[in-house]
């Protein structure tokens, strides 16, 4: 059929040129700028793309390389970032990982032959690492266990044995190490992180070698160890061999040992933190690989994230404010095992328990504290206190009411049972105009400055207002001061991280 009569426009001129065959006209090409530019934006989005799933992959991968194990109750249930951490460190002599059964004892379960607590402050100033010797004698308690089969059992305790066996023997796992810890220094831990021979070797090769200085010639067969005085670049095999040993130095025990451990773990810190270490890539991916490949930890940081987040925590204090001490000990009359040293070890546990540095940490805070016990104080018979038990301890609250009415004259003081929620430390709240009852209520208590919290009074049951006292897990019983010493005790082995040593 013809098609439709064209009509013309006014104004418009006249169509002109061949019929219209109704294909469309083609689009003029882009140019090679434009065609270059949609390119180069696909590549990129492409690459985009293969980084992220690359790195969710490897992020998967390093999940996949960490080994987890309960703590059965052991442990706090979890870090927090308000509140100091604890987590112990413990380095087992299991023969395990390729290249480590010439160490001898290829069958043994493993012990806890190297032991640290490491305490970080509360406002992450500073970090206080515990060794505890292997031969040390004590209580290992009653310790319920989670086997390698899913089974439940619990271990019964043992008094009066070494400590390392806290540890492999009689099935026990790194849950029963973190009760006997506790049990010696009153510490709750929150994680535990097991190494085994190959985490030595694999971390210290991860960072390109490890330097430690020797003051003489060391050669200690049983240990592989030998090398000539000097300065040297320990990884693998060699840096193993470094912190095994113990015959080539000092008295040859294992309080010699723990000095060559504590000198090799500061200065793998030292490198860590190095620009050498932070900045290369490489060398923060094998550290990464290493470190999930070689440790073993606690179900509550089994996530690569939370892992992360601790890690995060832990590296927050300043070297110079980071100490490696041992707990004090006194030789055993067996000549092969060590006792604890109890005038020096409780003051230094009061002190982490009371979150204090070993080191010269300047805060205005910790000065701002101190003020508070400076200043009048009022009689004690115008003292006037609610107690509150916030403790393990039964009756706490009540002990403490009684002690003070009966021995220091706080007539005025009354117990209201439990506190809505344990705590760890006590404290003491008070109004403005009720500092000078709680400097006296901290005098007669031994409350640390950190113990005082200036807030608001609330009504006792005569609908008077009194301050607060709320006895924490610090409190052992009433009488005895809850303040911990201000200072280390004299005599205790202690070196900083930031100081290089050289083996004896």
């Amino acid at each position: 059929m013809p098609g439709p009569r064209r009509r013309r426009g006014r104004g418009r001129p006249e169509e002109s040129g061949p019929p219209s065959t109704g294909r469309r006209r083609p689009k003029p090409k882009a140019s090679k700028a434009k065609r270059a530019l949609k390119w180069g934006l696909g590549t990129v989005a492409v690459l985009l793309v293969v980084a992220l799933t690359a790195g969710y992959l490897y992020w998967q991968h390093l999940n996949d390389n960490i080994t987890a194990i309960d703590d059965d109750g052991a442990g706090t249930g979890g870090f927090s970032a308000d509140r100091p951490i604890n987590v112990l460190l413990i380095g087992t002599d299991k023969r395990t990982g390729k290249g480590n059964e010439g160490y001898g004892d290829a069958g043994s379960a493993g012990h806890a032959d190297t032991t640290i607590l490491l305490h970080v402050s509360k406002d992450r100033t500073n970090t206080t690492a515990l060794s505890i010797p292997r031969d040390m004698i004590t209580d290992i308690p009653d310790c319920p266990t989670t086997q390698a089969d899913g089974s439940k059992k619990t271990i019964p305790g043992t008094s009066q044995t070494r400590f390392n066996e806290s540890l492999g023997q009689s099935g026990r796992t790194p849950s029963c190490t973190m009760r006997t810890v506790t049990e010696i220094t009153g510490i709750k831990i929150d994680h535990f992180m097991v190494a085994d021979f190959n985490a030595v070797k694999t971390l210290s090769t991860a960072v390109g070698g490890v330097p430690i200085c020797l003051a003489k010639d060391i050669n200690d067969p049983k240990s592989h160890l030998n090398l000539p005085k000097g300065e040297h670049l320990l990884k693998g095999d060699d840096a193993l061999a470094f912190v095994r040993t113990r015959h080539a130095v000092g008295f040859g025990g294992d309080l010699d040992r723990i000095k060559l451990q504590q000198q090799f773990l500061t200065s793998l810190m030292r490198k860590m933190k190095s620009n050498d270490t932070l900045t290369s890539p490489s060398k923060m991916l094998d550290l990464a690989e290493a470190a999930t490949k070689a440790l073993t930890v606690d179900s509550k940081i089994s996530d690569l994230n939370k892992l992360t987040d601790l890690g995060i925590e832990l590296g927050k204090a300043d070297l110079k404010n980071i100490s490696f001490v041992t707990t004090p000990v006194v030789d055993n009359t067996d000549g092969a095992t060590v006792l604890l040293d109890e005038a020096k070890a409780k003051p230094l546990f009061a002190m982490l328990r009371a979150d204090k540095s070993l080191t010269e940490v300047k805060e205005q805070k910790k000065k701002e504290e101190q003020a508070r016990l400076k200043g009048p104080k009022s009689a004690a018979s115008e003292v006037r206190v609610n107690i509150y038990n916030g403790s393990d301890t039964a009756g706490a609250a009540q002990s403490t009411v009684t002690w003070l009415q009966t021995e220091q004259g706080v007539l005025k003081s009354s117990q209201l049972g439990n506190a809505p929620e344990k705590q760890a430390k006590t404290t003491l709240e008070y109004a403005p105009d009720q500092a000078d009852q709680a400097r006296r209520l901290a005098d007669i208590m031994g409350l640390p400055a950190s113990a005082m919290k200036p807030g608001k009074s609330e009504e006792n049951s005569q609908g008077l207002p009194a301050i607060k006292l709320v006895l924490g897990d610090d409190f052992e019983e009433a009488g005895t001061p809850i303040s911990a010493p201000s200072k280390a005790p004299e005599g205790i082995q202690k070196v900083e991280a930031d100081k290089a040593v050289c083996a004896k």
